[in-house]
């Protein structure tokens, strides 16, 4: 199969997947020549400026880790020049924009998925099937927490991109289990211009859901995040540490009225997971489960966090 992967930033990410593979042929794209010949390099790619081509020549998936105000376009270019395509998280940073895409992924014979790897986390993933399935009841109260500190230089963690950059995979989990809230509230404090933190509440009928996220961690904290998913017969809790990979190690554990118990997790490589079901879907042996039409609610209630962050005044 091959793959025109667009960017040399975030792109390394899905480009240290692949290169890991045996069955993909990857080119990757960029705008800078040395640059892009040097990433591209380093995992064995072939290397191009020339963007056209990857939307000219016989591709089979056209992967867009390019920065959000370009993510539409290049979906729209891809998919009406007969390509599958795989973007980046936040499918767009607006509403009318990402309903766009999902009208045409669905127009089309050709297939859209979007990065959500949080749903691929093993641990997210015990979550949703406990829910679907009652294993512990009804879900009554979920607080998720993620906080950070400055690990990528020159990257802001500031209240303008938070809650796309930080809280956009949390939502999801949110409106995946519990829907669309009744009613949003948040709080912010900042530091500064790249550093802050974002709390919050959201009210479901019968249940309530809270999001923490932070910026304000100094480096030796690295990052950690985790869940606390009340029911009405026991209580999930994950803990998690990330590192720059961006793959997770943690617990999940399970208390109910019989004890405590550990859950056991699979191995935890959410960019892995998601690719490999982005290339199982393509063979036909999978349904697609990030489809731009399933992004939409979650990207509905992040966009209104931020703008409740951006016109607060919190300080």
């Amino acid at each position: 199969m091959r793959i025109a992967l667009l960017g040399t930033n975030f792109g390394q990410a899905h480009a240290a997947v692949y290169a890991a593979r045996g069955d993909v042929e990857v080119v990757m794209f960029g705008r800078d020549p040395e640059k892009t010949a040097a990433v591209a390099g380093q995992y064995g790619f072939a290397a191009s400026t020339d963007l056209d081509q990857a939307f000219d020549d016989d591709f089979d998936l056209v992967d867009i880790c390019l920065p959000v105000p370009l993510h539409t376009s290049y979906v729209l270019r891809a998919l009406e020049a007969g390509k599958h395509v795989l973007v980046e998280l936040p499918l767009a940073d607006n509403l009318d924009d990402a309903r766009r895409v999902a009208e045409a992924a669905e127009r089309s014979d050709k297939q859209v998925f979007v990065d959500m790897y949080e749903r691929f986390i093993p641990a997210n993933r015990a979550l949703f099937d406990a829910v679907r399935e009652g294993t512990y009841g009804r879900l009554e109260q979920l607080a998720l927490w993620n906080r950070t500190a400055h690990l990528w230089p020159g990257f802001s963690l500031g209240l303008k991109v938070l809650p796309l950059e930080a809280m956009h995979g949390d939502m999801d989990i949110i409106t995946r289990t519990l829907g669309l809230p009744q009613r949003l509230d948040v709080t912010t404090v900042a530091r500064d211009d790249d550093s802050g933190a974002i709390e919050a509440v959201l009210r479901f009928d019968g249940a309530v859901a809270r999001d923490s996220v932070s910026s304000l961690m100094p480096m030796p904290w690295g990052a950690r995040s985790g869940y606390t998913a009340t029911f009405t017969q026991g209580v999930l809790e994950s803990l998690s540490t990330m590192g720059f990979d961006g793959k997770p190690s943690g617990t999940l554990t399970a208390y109910t009225a019989d004890g405590v118990r550990e859950v056991e997790l699979p191995p935890a490589d959410q960019y892995t997971a998601m690719i490999d079901h982005v290339l199982a879907c393509l063979r036909g042996e999978a349904a697609n489960e990030i489809a731009p039409a399933t992004v939409l609610d979650a990207l509905a209630v992040t966009l209104d966090v931020g703008r409740l962050v951006n016109g607060a005044d919190d300080r």
